[in-house]
């Protein structure tokens, strides 16, 4: 099927291409006309954060929008001049559209917004819509307002998610593409050959991200899914392409005309192509195990862009391919211009057998790395980062810092304590709760109970003594709700529920540790599975899914050492310390692990192909890992200078998935691939390709590059070309 598919695509070259501009023009259009709806919403349906949430939006209408603030700082902001000012600025705030109510410190209701030195206070400001779907020039408008007020002897700050500004900067997907335009340029040593993948690349991605925005608006999205999307797909749509144009250069060396090389490239390449794509893609749909909106919304949204480059890769590639037949290494670099089959005489091959002749020292020193890598992995702390994340020149961040020092840690992250009223209006029954939470170890200030208009709820607000990203903040949480509530309540028929920011963060990171291993547990065996199908081989999958398993979890320990401790934090713009967002190691590991596999079909299976040509284990081992190392060193440089550009940006987020997915591609590329898997496949002998008969029979055989014989299929296409000439 792919070899009729590829001579369809060589032979209507300029139908595939102008369906594909079509295509990608109508994405785009219908993404601007529809627009993105994207959310920033974590609704866990079922959990106590969640109930709380559901009960202030059903009895606290006022309360159902989020809320920010007006922080300011001045010597004392008790004087007459300052609340002339801030007064003045308040009633601006007030007549902004989209705004319920601002509560001043200077009345009687907000007298406890004012710190305990004077020298901080804020101004609550509620809005009538969450944070994820306030109209941009309301907060635009309280932003300009707030700047035009600022004074060397008055700060302003504005403090909420509404506020909150930074990303990925416009330049950075174009540094990652010119780094990526470099090292192709090296690889190939043409111009023409290095356009290719980067022209693949730009249509799969382009389309993938418009149809990402209008899938916004039908399916809970997070607001990072395109930088996400983009950082994925730009990476492994030049890497897919790499391998399809390194397959046809090979065929054109070795005599092919331009039509039976794309075949072969297209039959060959393209096959590993698509397991890689269809495995990532497998990968990151296991997320739905997860069982969270947000989280099947950023699946579903990586996966698409994945699958659309892939579908490019063997389609549109094809066709341009066609378009540059004979003149694919014009415009070469001097001295740089590539011949892709005289492997033996490469560094690789010296390199391999250094390996095989002291493989226990190798594998022992390549399990070693990976193993102290790993070891901070140990005291990962899952929760969400919030506003001290930020980066230092925000004004959310300055808001942030300020009431911190004004009122204490815990105050950036207060508890909600929803309670549903039984019977109706009975708001008394709550003062022994109120009582015992002022008496509870880790809490700094509480509020009374104060009842919702119907009489059938009452929030009480809880300020922890511990900063929100702290320990003793989830502790004091799991304290709440397992010992003080149920004591203080006794046989009352009040319901209470501890709500909030932080209790939500909380709740999501309980979820995901506990389906985590059954995620973890499902993609390791589908992969051991395809993989059994694909090398026919017990040992060989086993062994590429504890290493896979290996390099995920030192690019885990590195995340953990940078971003949680603070490590080498400094050098690529980290703002501060922090816990590990909840959904990171499921994401990082579905995505690396179907990008690794990328890696490992690769390799492998020009190692089986060599094996099966030769019978000899060692010296198939040392022709597959020279054959394939340099375009795997190059696809893997590729997806490091890719991800690393979206360390630049100012999301904390986006950095650790940057940094995250960077280095897990580059230890799985040197460590795993260029030391482990020789040394191993060497200690292993022939033993690893054993495969009991039993086996054989009930395991469908599923074909990729390796199943192919190559020199069969090019002798063929040889005298297929002989007769056409004929």
């Amino acid at each position: 099927m792919l070899r009729n598919l590829a001579r369809w695509c060589y032979g209507h070259r300029r139908v595939v291409l102008a369906i594909w501009l079509l295509v990608l023009v109508a994405c785009i259009v219908l993404s601007k006309t529809v627009g993105s709806a994207y959310s920033e919403s974590l609704r866990l349906p079922g959990t106590e954060s969640q109930k709380a949430a559901d009960l202030l939006d059903a009895d606290f209408r006022s309360r159902s929008g989020d809320s920010g603030q007006l922080v300011f700082a001045a010597t004392n902001v008790r004087s007459a001049d300052v609340r002339s000012r801030v007064g003045a600025l308040v009633a601006q705030i007030e007549k902004v559209p989209g705004i319920v109510d601002v509560e001043s410190p200077y009345t009687a209701a907000g007298a406890r917004q004012i710190s305990n030195d004077g020298t901080v206070a804020y101004a609550t400001i509620d809005f009538a819509l969450s944070s994820d779907q306030i109209h941009q020039l309301t907060t635009d408008r309280i932003v300009h307002d707030t700047e035009a007020a600022r004074a060397p002897d008055l700060r302003f700050e504005l403090g909420g998610q509404m506020f909150e500004t930074g990303g990925v900067p416009s330049g950075t997907a174009a540094i990652g593409l010119l780094a990526a335009a470099v090292i192709l340029l090296l690889t190939f040593g043409s111009m023409l050959a290095m356009g290719l993948p980067i022209t693949i690349a730009l249509f799969g991605v382009g389309t993938g991200l418009s149809l990402v925005a209008v899938l916004s608006r039908v399916l809970s999205t997070p607001d990072f899914t395109s930088e996400l999307a983009s950082m994925i797909g730009i990476g492994v749509g030049i890497d897919y392409a790499l391998f399809i144009v390194t397959r046809f250069r090979q065929g054109m060396h070795d005599g092919l005309e331009p039509e039976p090389a794309v075949v072969l490239a297209i039959d060959t390449a393209g096959r590993a192509v698509l397991f890689a794509g269809v495995t990532v893609v497998i990968s990151l749909f296991g997320l739905f195990l997860m069982g969270v909106e947000f989280v099947r919304g950023l699946a579903v949204g990586a996966s698409l862009t994945v699958a659309l480059v892939m579908f490019a890769s063997v389609t549109l590639l094809p066709a341009l391919l066609g378009f540059a037949g004979h003149a694919i290494d014009k415009f070469s670099v001097p001295g740089r211009r590539r011949r892709e089959n005289a492997h033996r005489k490469s560094m690789w091959f010296t390199w391999s057998r250094i390996v095989q002749r002291r493989p226990w020292p190798a594998a022992i020193g390549g399990l070693a790395v990976l193993v102290i890598l790993a070891v901070p992995l140990l005291g990962m702390h899952l929760g969400f980062n919030d506003a001290g994340n930020d980066a230092k020149s925000t004004t959310t961040r300055q808001a942030y810092d300020l009431l911190a020092h004004g009122f204490g840690p815990g105050f950036n992250g207060p508890l909600i304590l929803a309670a549903k009223l039984e019977p109706r209006g009975n708001v008394a029954d709550l003062a022994p709760l109120v009582s015992a939470l002022q008496h509870t170890p880790g809490v700094k200030t509480t509020s009374p109970a104060v009842p919702s208009p119907s009489g059938e709820a009452a929030v009480i607000q809880v300020i922890p003594s511990s900063s929100p990203q702290s320990q003793q903040t989830v502790s004091l949480i799991h304290d709440l709700r397992k010992n003080v509530i149920p004591d203080a309540l006794g046989t009352s028929a009040d319901q209470v529920y501890v709500g909030g920011f932080t209790a939500s963060g909380v709740d999501v990171s309980d979820q995901f540790s506990k389906r985590l291993p059954l995620f973890i547990g499902a993609v390791l065996l589908l992969s051991f599975l395809l993989l059994l199908a694909v090398f026919r081989s017990l040992l060989v999958p086993l062994k590429a899914v504890v290493m896979n398993l290996l390099s995920i979890g030192a690019s885990y320990g590195v995340v953990v050492t940078v971003f949680q401790h603070g490590h080498f934090g400094s050098l690529i713009g980290s703002n501060g310390t922090g816990p590990i967002a909840p959904f990171i190691p499921m994401m990082l590991f579905a995505i690396v692990f179907g990008l690794s596999m990328d890696y490992e079909v690769f390799l492998l299976s020009r190692i089986r192909e060599e094996y099966d040509r030769t019978g000899d284990n060692a010296l198939a081992v040392a022709d597959g890992l020279a054959a394939t190392a340099r375009v795997i060193t190059a696809a893997a440089l590729i997806m490091i200078t890719v991800f690393a550009s979206f360390i630049f940006g100012d999301l904390q987020i986006v950095k650790l998935f940057g940094l995250g997915l960077a280095f897990a591609i580059f230890i799985d590329a040197s460590v795993v691939r260029m030391v482990l898997v020789p040394a191993t496949m060497e200690l292993l002998g022939s033993a690893n390709w054993w495969f009991p008969k039993w086996l054989d029979r009930i395991v469908p055989r599923l074909h990729v590059e390796a199943v192919v014989d190559v020199d069969a299929e090019l002798a063929e296409l040889l005298d297929e070309q002989e007769a056409t000439r004929s």
